[in-house]
């Protein structure tokens, strides 16, 4: 081979490993752009839930209530608020990304009316042969004559001859909601502030954030052309939640991720004085956080919004291997003198310290992949994708882009000289550092336990955007799902049975003053076995017309006069039953889609009972699951303490989890370092610094969850970096400059980048921020005080820790 093709084959290498690198990074940022971004709490319940749980995943996920929209009319008169309402319904059921809009106005339920006094006989509870006897027709025809001079006597006086029975007036009251909204002006109104209230249903699923976005836009467009100026619109629910909080977060991230990025850049280009190591510095980052992202994406087919602001943080740790690199790989004299670059000595001495710590933090966050819990999985997906793609940027394409480290020296002697000063100064605090250790712990086991978070706690929703909701919840009688009564079945026909026996029972504790009542699917379409039953039960026509002229003997009704009532009840004894399909374009679709829930996919229909408690009373579920115990698939869901439970259980086993993967870790570095001395060594300041971060946040009184605890994960990844390379100091008896410097310059940006996130308003990345900022600090100094340097330089300021 001639000495020129030998002198190109390691630029052709160079080209290699970087085109590779390069067509990676492309084909990883291809699936970036084409990610979808979610910010449900779904994503933080378990993959394998119990029915209970199930109900609450498929309500989390694409229930009816994710749906439902909230509107309230401010300002102006109560006339004008009245038009606005009626204007922006009219034009919000044309728009065709509502399935549903009721606002009061009565012109709405026109089709509904029809449905309902056609189908009378197969939706009244009160139909049986009983009801038809002559018995049954007196007390009826009895109960519907009295009603004429109350107010319902409006509406009974027109169809007295055809309804003679009052099964309109029943149905009426049996399909108004428990909490009915009042009514004003022919419109929706808030009982307690001067406001028009209108609620509508999304087209849309609640987990499909970009077509509720759209929804939203094309609603707030629709009231600013129907609604004079000075009229106001709010907007709540689920969907109004989900688009705010993804669009938070994302400004949020950029913010932040903006912010880190100049601080970090202005660190390293005042450390290194060149732009061209800054640029080179920056790759490990970019490459880790888009192929993070890249990785949950084809693993998970979505991105949680937590995972999003999460690689904000990879920022912070990324860049410490870019800065191992550069600095450490500066060539020294006699590297100058041999030729050979500083990234072999580099790859040659320090990356086995590098890479030991990087497989420490791939173990510790493989823990969280196993999670059964997909957000939790998310995040360890997310770590060990972007953790390895940064530290084999930094191993791969760095020695060729920059085979000589960094050029100059910037305040890389500032630098080391600091931080050779102050770890000989913390040497001698060494024993005042064990004393607070132990301290920290000794007072977790004394105080109480700091892990009580919860899922709430996950959500960047505002106290004032939740006060609104409260209020327009309460304006429209909506349920705030705090119980509610699920019943699985195989089809329809089952579930509405199970709704239909479940309402039997609830009726009972209604009547009982226990419960103010509950909204059933069963009473919007009873179930086809209850339909034929109510159906044979009605008499033919001279049968009836015999016991109506026994019932009403001696009264003021005629029986020769309810010719009309006959002739309804013959006609429907030949109906055909009422099916969900006749219910649609009413206004009782709605209702009824909110709560029976079609089976697919291996999923049962569900019945959902929503029950509202009685006056100055509570619910009390136990109660509830003694009265339908009996209901084959039914199921008893107290929402908040299910949420409370299912989050301690997630906690609990992430907490599990975390501890086997520091069981991992202890295992590697014992495998690795074969000295138990050295494993004791290493382990002590990172777990040192992860107590005592833990211990002040308790003392504190702040309430620690799984976000926290993925903070301590990255303390301990962060931290176990530091006491490796001071090991290796200590170890081989000299002190290096460079490393030092390195080390010192690595955790400015990384408590830089956390603190920032320490100050976010996002419940999500400020819980992390608050954790890894502090440890990553504590992680540096106890490694310096715990293990130390040698007293004595090594020659030319470097040590030669080839292994």
């Amino acid at each position: 081979m001639t000495p020129a093709a030998t002198a190109n084959r390691p630029g052709r290498r160079t080209a290699t490993v970087v085109v590779l690198w390069l067509a990676a990074l492309a084909a990883a940022f291809v699936v970036v752009v084409r990610v979808r971004y979610v910010a449900d709490l779904s994503a933080f319940l378990p993959s394998a839930p119990t029915p209970e749980q199930a109900v609450l995943l498929d309500q989390l996920k694409s229930g009816a209530s994710t749906r439902l929209v909230l509107l309230g009319i401010e300002g102006g008169t109560a006339g004008e608020r009245a038009d606005a309402s009626r204007a922006l319904a009219a034009s919000m059921r044309s728009l065709g990304s509502f399935d549903t809009v009721d606002n009061g106005d009565r012109a709405a339920f026109a089709s509904a009316g029809r449905v309902v006094y056609a189908n009378r006989y197969l939706l009244s509870p009160a139909i049986d042969a009983a009801h038809f006897s002559e018995a049954g027709l007196r007390q009826a025809i009895g109960e519907t004559l009295s009603l004429l001079g109350t107010p319902a006597g409006a509406l009974v006086k027109p169809i007295l001859f055809e309804d003679p029975t009052g099964e309109t007036i029943r149905l009426v009251d049996s399909l108004t909601p428990a909490q009915a909204p009042r009514s004003e002006g022919g419109v929706w109104v808030s009982r307690t502030a001067p406001r028009a209230v209108l609620v509508a249903s999304t087209r849309a699923d609640g987990s499909d954030l970009d077509g509720q976005q759209r929804a939203l836009e094309a609603l707030r467009a629709a009231f600013a052309r129907v609604a004079p100026a000075h009229l106001h619109l709010e907007v709540s629910g689920p969907g109004t939640f989900g688009v705010a909080a993804r669009e938070r977060i994302k400004s949020e991230v950029e913010r932040l991720a903006i912010a880190g990025t100049v601080l970090m850049v202005a660190f390293l280009l005042v450390a290194f004085g060149s732009l061209r190591a800054l640029g080179i510095a920056l790759l490990p980052v970019v490459t880790g956080v888009v192929a993070g992202i890249a990785a949950v994406s084809l693993g998970f087919g979505q991105v949680h919004g937590m995972t999003l602001g999460f690689g904000t943080t990879l920022i912070g740790e990324a860049v410490d291997y870019a800065i191992y690199y550069l600095i450490q790989a500066r060539p020294d004299d006699g590297d100058e003198a041999s030729g050979s670059p500083g990234a072999e000595r580099w790859l040659a001495a320090s990356w086995p310290t590098v890479r030991l710590g990087l497989f420490t933090s791939l173990i510790g966050f493989a823990a969280l992949v196993f999670s059964g819990f997909p957000g939790l999985a998310q995040l360890g997906v997310f770590s060990i994708a972007g953790l390895a793609a940064a530290a084999a940027t930094t191993r791969f394409v760095l020695p060729r882009l920059a085979p000589r480290g960094a050029p100059g020296r910037g305040l890389r002697r500032w630098l080391a000289l600091t931080m050779r000063r102050s770890t000989a100064a913390l040497a001698h605090a060494r024993p005042a550092f064990a004393a607070i250790a132990v301290l920290a712990a000794g007072s977790l086991v004394v105080l109480p336990s700091p892990w009580r978070g919860s899922l709430a706690a996950l959500s960047p929703i505002g106290a004032d955007a939740l006060r609104l909701d409260a209020t327009l919840r309460a304006d429209v009688g909506a349920p705030d799902a705090g119980t509610l009564i699920a019943v699985s079945a195989a089809d329809e026909a089952g579930a509405l049975q199970g709704a239909e026996a479940v309402g039997t029972r609830l009726d009972r504790l209604v009547g009982a003053g226990v419960l103010a009542g509950y909204d059933s699917p069963a009473r919007f379409l009873p179930s086809t076995a209850t339909q034929a039953a109510r159906r044979a039960a009605l008499p033919d026509a001279p049968i009836l017309r015999t016991r109506l002229a026994a019932a009403t003997a001696d009264g003021p009704l005629h029986a020769d006069r309810l010719e009309p009532f006959v002739a309804a009840v013959e006609a429907a004894r030949t109906a055909p039953l009422l099916t969900r399909a006749a219910l649609r374009g009413t206004s009782l679709a709605g209702p009824l889609d909110a709560l029976l829930l079609a089976g697919h996919g291996g999923k049962p229909w569900r019945a959902l009972i929503n029950v509202q408690a009685a006056a100055g009373a509570a619910i009390d579920p136990a109660r509830l699951r003694a009265a339908t115990a009996d209901v084959a698939g039914a199921h008893v869901v107290a929402i908040k303490p299910e949420l409370d439970a299912l989050y301690a259980g997630y906690l609990r086993d992430a907490s599990w989890q975390a501890a086997l993967g520091g069981a991992a870790v202890l295992a590697l570095l014992a495998w690795r370092l074969r000295n138990a001395r050295r494993v004791v060594r290493v382990a002590l300041p990172v777990a040192a610094a992860a107590t005592i971060v833990i211990a002040v946040l308790a003392a504190s009184g702040a309430a620690l969850g799984i976000l926290h605890l993925v903070g301590i994960l990255l303390t301990v990844a962060i931290g176990s970096n530091y006491a490796l390379f001071f090991d290796h100091l200590h170890e081989h008896g000299a002190a290096d400059d460079d490393t030092l410097a390195s080390l010192l310059l690595a955790n400015l940006t990384t408590v830089t980048a956390f603190g920032l996130l320490a100050t976010s308003s996002i419940p999500v990345l400020q819980a992390i921020g608050i954790v890894v900022a502090p440890g990553a600090l504590l992680g540096l100094v106890l490694s310096a005080a715990l293990i130390g340097t040698p007293d004595r330089p090594g020659e030319h300021g470097r040590i030669d820790i080839r292994r």
